[in-house]
């Protein structure tokens, strides 16, 4: 039977960075608009937090359940493992989804409606990722989604709930800010699924690592890095210079870079998830205090 840190590894709390640190950048976008509002910032946070532990949960559960994660090199796994029944990995995913479910209401209660519409679409991209009878993990799209919901969505979302608007430059800054994190969001899923190459292969799960090949996937993750580099750039010349602090990314994920190109494989990989998470919680810190400073 799983115990409490079984589960607190399922919910594979190293990805956490990656769904504070959209959070951190829109609020930074919305302080610089003087449009900063805490609460809703915080429920923004809740809502993120809750369906990345959902959509951990629910990767679990379904890759569980086709056996993909047999052979898996990595972090515990609560139904490959067996310590858990498929059955209870599953309603954990569904109540994070309901947690996320229920900021979501309030957000747009306070704000617009039509934000129930995307938080649904939000719940529905984190299910399929993996379940369903065709995943789109499976079929190259993983990256994709991350970039649009984990990106894009997650950041422009956390500005418009502050400020109820996206116009202008602070649409654009948003934008752009929500690719930056988004390409470092997409870099933690590349390694990973770098990683499983050889066991992704073998089960028929053609991630886009799979697709492209273990070399092409080592570039485009050296492309991701740089695509979030120039995200900064473009922010700041759209707000303030101050911004530019955010290029501190660049220390933790210089380490990633050299690993993935030292053709480090298996659990050598390990470590480059957590120094991207590290450097995606970075470039938003960063960015998030250079707004901050601009606006006082």
């Amino acid at each position: 039977m799983a115990t409490p840190a079984h589960w607190l590894a399922g919910a594979r709390p190293r990805t956490l960075p990656a769904a504070l640190a959209p959070v951190l950048a829109g609020t930074g976008l919305a302080a610089y608009a003087d449009g900063l509002v805490w609460w809703k910032a915080l429920l923004a946070l809740v809502v993120s937090l809750a369906l990345q532990v959902g959509v951990n949960y629910a990767n679990d559960y379904s890759d569980g359940i086709r056996g993909t994660d047999d052979e898996r090199v990595g972090p515990l796994r609560l139904v490959g493992s067996g310590l858990a029944a498929p059955g209870a990995v599953k309603r954990a995913a569904f109540a994070s989804f309901g947690v996320a479910g229920v900021a979501g209401l309030m957000l747009a209660a306070t704000t617009a409606w039509w934000l129930v519409a995307l938080g649904a679409v939000c719940v529905l991209a984190a299910w399929y990722y993996t379940g369903g009878k065709k995943p789109y993990g499976y079929l190259g799209l993983g990256e994709v989604m991350v970039f649009v919901f984990f990106g894009l969505v997650a950041v422009m979302g956390t500005t418009y709930v502050q400020t109820e608007t996206l116009a202008g430059s602070l649409g654009w800054a948003s934008f752009a800010a929500g690719s930056g994190i988004g390409a470092l969001a997409c870099g933690i899923l590349v390694a990973n699924n770098l990683r499983d190459i050889p066991t992704d292969t073998v089960s028929g799960k053609r991630t886009l690592a799979v697709r492209l090949g273990d070399a092409r996937t080592r570039r485009f993750y050296v492309l991701l890095v740089a695509l979030a580099a120039v995200a900064v750039v473009v922010v700041a010349a759209l707000t303030t210079w101050w911004a530019l602090l955010g290029l501190g990314f660049l220390l933790p994920a210089a380490t990633g870079v050299r690993v993935v190109l030292s053709g480090a494989g298996g659990p050598g990989l390990i470590p480059v998830l957590q120094k991207t998470g590290v450097a995606e919680l970075v470039w938003a810190a960063l960015v998030f205090g250079g707004l901050v400073i601009a606006a006082a």
